[in-house]
């Protein structure tokens, strides 16, 4: 089990110096929607620079413009790239293939995705499948993950599919998320605005012993 650390509503200096206490007790770091919005290619940049031994996620949430926007994550830094589940299926696939050809992982988002859109999905073994509830949802609505249960939909729970974890988790959440042998468990506030950053991320990271 992987433990990624989500990077968001920060500056990119914030974002560096938020990640060096942690660092010993993160896998992955995840360059926050927000943060490729507001600053571009510089802020993959500058964590790659900062980290180089870690795997650099660049949440792009791509819809459309696959190849353009997967390329120049991947000249940035990144290892791994998100889109959309719900992208028409062409986008899907542009973005697996140009992660293959860059050596590169894809990360699929599944926020909003139909069931229908799921049982395409199934077809990209290689790609890792992000269970995601929204900020907007666990801000406007107080929805988390956990809320009412870890549902994992029948198309994904094949044995060896990589999923992904998101969306307001805490440390009893993740507790309880490690009987479901998640790939990734993607933590953001629960570490980055905890009173010792990096006691709170050494917490999430035990939990990968047990």
């Amino acid at each position: 089990m992987k433990i990624q650390l989500a990077l968001d509503r920060l500056t990119i200096e914030q974002a560096v110096a938020v990640t060096r206490p942690v660092s010993p007790y993160i896998d992955w770091i995840e360059v926050g929607t927000s943060l490729i919005k507001e600053f571009g290619m510089d802020s993959v940049r500058a964590l790659r620079n900062a980290y180089p031994d870690h795997v650099i996620v660049a949440d792009m949430k791509t819809f459309d413009n696959a190849v353009y926007e997967f390329e120049m994550c991947f000249s940035a830094g990144a290892d791994i790239a998100t889109v959309m589940g719900a992208a028409p299926l062409v986008t899907i696939e542009a973005c697996m293939n140009t992660a293959a050809k860059a050596g590169k992982k894809v990360m699929i988002d599944l926020l909003h995705t139909s069931e229908e859109q799921l049982e395409a999905l199934q077809m990209y073994s290689d790609a890792i499948f992000c269970l995601h509830v929204s900020k907007d949802q666990q801000e406007m609505q107080g929805s988390t993950q956990g809320t009412e249960g870890f549902y994992v939909p029948p198309s994904l729970s094949g044995e060896g599919r990589k999923l992904a974890f998101a969306g307001g988790i805490t440390v009893d959440m993740a507790q309880a998320l490690t009987r479901i042998y998640p790939h990734v468990m993607i933590i953001g506030s629960a570490i980055t605005k905890a009173k010792d950053p990096a006691a709170a991320a050494k917490t999430f990271y035990q939990l990968k012993k047990e």
